[in-house]
């Protein structure tokens, strides 16, 4: 059986602009036949920076895809990353916490580009 996991703004941003595609991480994730889900606040970056020529594509890709909600239990989550990482003075952009969040939350592997900022959050499981 397939492993869910979810992959972060910077995976699809990276497919997209890759004229072949087979060299982006999410073709690779898929020849590894993984099952994907992303976040609403990942749905929201996409579509806040795409052009009016993107979303058919966009909408084509989020089509099939589950969609993480960021709730209340997930608010929660990142308050308390948020709070452990000020503590460590290494936050994170409120964008990215909110998607680690629902990814904590829902116990999910996560891929990104951006590990930098991704593997300060504990209990994240980060898949290269």
């Amino acid at each position: 059986m397939a492993e869910l996991i979810m992959i972060d703004t910077s995976i699809l941003i990276d497919f997209y602009r890759k004229s072949d595609k087979t060299n982006s991480v999410w073709y690779k994730l898929v020849k590894q036949n993984y099952v994907f889900a992303f976040s609403t606040v990942t749905k929201y970056e996409i579509y806040a920076g795409a052009t009016e020529s993107q979303l058919e594509f966009w909408d084509s890709v989020f089509k099939n895809i589950t969609i993480l909600s960021f709730d209340e239990k997930t608010t929660n989550e990142a308050v308390n990353i948020n709070a452990i990482l000020k503590k460590k003075n290494k936050q994170i952009a409120i964008a990215d916490l909110f998607i680690a969040a629902t990814a904590v939350v829902w116990s999910l592997p996560f891929v990104t580009l951006n590990k930098k900022h991704f593997e300060r959050i504990d209990g994240l499981e980060m898949i290269d």
